[in-house]
């Protein structure tokens, strides 16, 4: 089906036991650790939710719930090399179930970021999907992805692969989707991720993952002194519902210009209707001409030396700086509480509402195609 590299312009073993290092962040001394696999065994709409490990012979570790194919917990070296969790989660399945959740870690789908009003029209007939997000859809509705059980299979100590099945009509979208994503953690501490869809009727599909980093370590209280660069040269600005308007803006001259590297807090909240409509940075880039052999997004921390590297086949970079985390409760991992711009995300996506926009890159699927595309985040100190 979808070409990622096609034109952007019109022309997303269970474990047995947990595993302690400590880390230095910019506040405290924290203990980062993989949490205990008995807290994610239950029984969920008839299925088995467990949690997996994978990891490499690099120092790497990687927790992953089949409920929603959640990333839990990923620890990656730091400077110092002390086991560093760099992405935000909960210690228990029943946190992840909890209203509102903020979708941490998981496999958004089928259709990744808003849907305008949640309609859409595909050979004639017209679609209606779940008002999740003010007037639109979001991450797929009510019943998206990150609230399914995906069968599991462990493949080795470093993959993991998870199937789901979207039945036709499920949150609106036609056909009867098989989803598959395969985790894979590799000695040179890279989580390729990759998705693959087959469908038997006319639909849409985006997937994406929705992980939240810092990585000055999970449960640190911000990420705006985390430096970024993204090989973008425009973005997609957005209405005050974050439906993009459908222009492209040349970042240059504006704060969303990161092609050259800056701290993420540099201009968050300077005078500027996009960061205002997104309270911050929510706002998909339009990838410069890249592949897989090209990060199209680079993020450092200076507490940690931790360097992440994101390499990709889709089209955009949807940028969120953990604008609507409020840290409120004090349920994240080891009791942390994960307060406003504590996070990021860099999501791999086709564009917002493209089955809206014509001049976006067509996210249909249809029968006798595979969706097919490959994310990496790369880690090194």
């Amino acid at each position: 089906m979808l070409s990622c590299s096609a034109a952007l312009f019109a022309a997303c073993n269970s474990n047995p036991k947990a595993t302690d290092s400590t880390v230095k962040d910019s506040t405290s001394v924290t203990t980062q650790s993989i949490p205990d696999s008995a807290n994610f065994e239950a029984d969920v709409q008839g299925q088995k939710v467990k949690l997996f490990t994978l990891k490499n012979n690099s120092g790497a570790t990687v927790a992953v719930t089949n409920y929603g194919g959640r990333l839990v917990s990923l620890l990656v070296p730091d400077k110092d090399g002390k086991a560093t969790d760099v992405i935000l989660g909960y210690d228990s399945l029943k946190s992840y179930q909890k209203p509102k959740e903020p979708y941490f870690g998981a496999i958004i789908g089928r259709y990744g970021n808003r849907i305008a009003k949640g309609k859409f029209t595909l050979d004639g007939k017209a679609y209606q999907l779940d008002i999740n997000d003010g007037v639109n859809t979001l991450h797929g509705g009510f019943n998206g992805f990150y609230g399914k059980v995906f069968a599991a299979k462990q493949l080795s100590a470093s993959q993991l692969e998870l199937t789901y099945v979207s039945k036709d009509g499920e949150g609106g979208y036609p056909g009867n989707l098989t989803a598959t994503v395969v985790y894979t953690l590799g000695d040179d501490n890279a989580l390729k991720i990759e998705y693959k869809a087959t469908t038997d009727k006319t639909t849409i599909v985006n997937l994406t993952n929705h992980a939240y980093f810092n990585l000055n370590g999970a449960g640190n209280p911000t990420i705006t002194d985390n430096v970024l660069q993204i090989n973008a040269d425009a973005f997609l600005p957005v209405d005050t519902t974050l439906i993009p308007t459908g222009k492209l803006q040349p970042v240059k001259g504006t704060p969303f210009d990161f092609t050259t590297s800056k701290t993420i807090g540099k201009d968050i909240d300077v005078a500027d209707e996009q960061l205002k409509n997104g309270k911050g940075y929510d706002h998909n880039f339009v990838l410069n001409k890249h592949d897989l052999t090209t990060p199209v997004a680079t993020v450092k921390s200076t507490v940690t030396g931790i360097t992440l590297e994101v390499f990709t086949e889709e089209p955009g970079l949807q940028f969120y700086s953990g604008n609507f985390l409020t840290g409120e409760t004090k349920d994240g991992k080891g009791g942390k509480a994960y307060p406003h711009r504590s996070a990021f995300c860099l999501e791999t996506q086709h564009f917002p509402d493209a089955p809206n926009q014509p001049a976006f890159a067509s996210t249909v699927l249809k029968p006798g195609q595979t969706y097919h595309t490959v994310t990496i985040y790369k880690f090194s100190k």
